[in-house]
């Protein structure tokens, strides 16, 4: 006999999606601690503890949290739950109440991000949310397009992609890597614009050097000569503290599989309200009002257990705290690159400036391939980083990406493995 859906609603949707009932030991730990940690023993303990939370390969040290920020046993469990509840009720599940469950996670994912629930949806990942905007618009031939060469591939080639299907004229700036002002960059991007420029792409966060992009000011600007901005948040939801509302930006894109730990395959958009009905879904969606934003979120089915875990993620990262994990993650950072930031042989491909990044850098040897850099670190030294060898962006060398679990030892091998590569 199956569970009735309000029972079934009762045991699943409001486990995953309440509030922190039963406090974890990490959450007991976490609620003594005051929202910035002491500069003494306890700061290293708190985050002992935190890296306790997590099962860790033993093969290599994970310097590549950038692509996936792997779960903490916390979620872990709480994902294999969810499977084995859906199921466990099957189709009557997936045709009762996973809407209604779904709906409920992006409602609390839109607080988390700081926008209205009516103007944000659950996608799989960065990639489909923006792609689904560029897309989606309502090109005209001679449209114009502005972008960045630090910008990722994948909505570089959608860009590629509408302007041989539009005839939309893509304009590419380069980002300077250590402006001397935010109004360097938005003068940039401000010179790249002219009347036929319906939209400006713009990274809050590069993915292959870290760097954080004044965004608000772009927007301001962009709207002030009509043009609307897109933004590839997929490196900073979760990883830095900011509102979505506050950037003033069209729409926002961003992975939650990264700096949330929620399983692979878990994105998000944001549209603005007045926008939303202007936008071509992705997969047709018919008997919906044009500005409802669940238009654009049909994909056909999917493991719905991802949806659920996303209000757990949510609440390991608030038991974690906000500014917390923002602070540890730029001190991570910081405590590598300023051992090795002017030695000789070595190549800093990320902003000097500690406050225009936070968790990811990028570091080259001179004269050694990022590929043969990458694999030298991890054949000699068992440090998993990933090759940059962007030519377009003048990007070379490996990027390094610790996560909050990340021991400060760690990256000591890190520092003396660049250190002998370097000479």
């Amino acid at each position: 006999m199956y569970m009735d859906k309000r029972t079934f609603l009762r045991n699943v949707s409001l486990a995953g999606l309440g509030s922190i009932a039963a406090l974890t030991p990490l959450s007991r730990l976490a609620a003594a601690m005051p929202p910035q940690l002491p500069k003494d023993g306890s700061k290293e303990a708190f985050w002992a503890a935190v890296r306790n939370g997590y099962k860790l390969t033993p093969e290599f040290i994970n310097l590549e949290n950038g692509f996936y920020c792997i779960m903490p046993q916390e979620i872990l469990a709480k994902y294999e739950s969810h499977i084995r509840e859906v199921n466990m009720e099957g189709a009557h599940y997936m045709r009762t109440v996973q809407a209604t469950n779904k709906k409920a996670a992006a409602a609390k994912l839109a607080q988390l991000a700081g926008c209205a629930a009516d103007e944000l949806i659950i996608t799989r990942n960065t990639t489909e949310s923006l792609d689904m905007i560029i897309s989606g618009m309502d090109w005209k031939e001679g449209d114009e397009a502005v972008m960045a060469h630090q910008d990722y591939g994948a909505m570089l080639d959608m860009f590629k992609q509408v302007a041989r299907r539009h005839g939309v004229v893509n304009k590419l700036v380069s980002v300077p890597q250590d402006p001397e002002s935010d109004e360097e960059i938005v003068r940039l991007y401000a010179n790249a614009i002219t009347p036929r420029t319906r939209l400006l792409m713009v990274s809050h966060m590069i993915n292959i050097t870290g760097q954080i992009l004044p965004i608000r000011k772009i927007c301001d600007m962009a709207h002030s000569r009509g043009v609307q901005v897109m933004v590839d948040g997929a490196h900073a939801l979760a990883h830095i503290q900011f509102a979505i509302r506050d950037l003033h930006c069209d729409y926002y894109g961003a992975s939650l599989h990264k700096w949330l730990s929620v399983p692979l395959g878990a994105g998000m958009l944001y549209v603005r309200k007045d926008h939303i009905g202007r936008i071509w879904p992705l997969f047709a969606e018919e008997g919906r009002e044009k500005n409802d934003i669940l238009r654009l979120n049909h994909t056909g089915t999917h493991p719905p257990a991802t949806d659920l875990t996303i209000a757990d993620a949510m609440n390991y990262y608030h038991s974690i705290g906000a500014h917390r994990k923002e602070e540890r993650l730029r001190y991570l950072r910081n405590y590598w690159v300023n051992k090795v930031l002017d030695l000789p042989g070595l190549v800093l491909n990320s902003p000097r400036n500690p406050m225009r990044s936070c968790a990811i850098a990028n570091v080259g040897v001179t004269g050694m391939r990022p590929a043969d850099l990458a694999t030298t670190l991890l054949q000699r030294y068992k440090i998993y980083t990933v090759a940059i060898d962007n030519k377009a962006a003048g990007v070379h060398g490996v990027r390094i990406t610790p996560n909050i679990y990340t021991s400060t030892a760690e990256l000591d091998e890190l520092v003396r493995a660049l250190r002998e590569l370097a000479a």
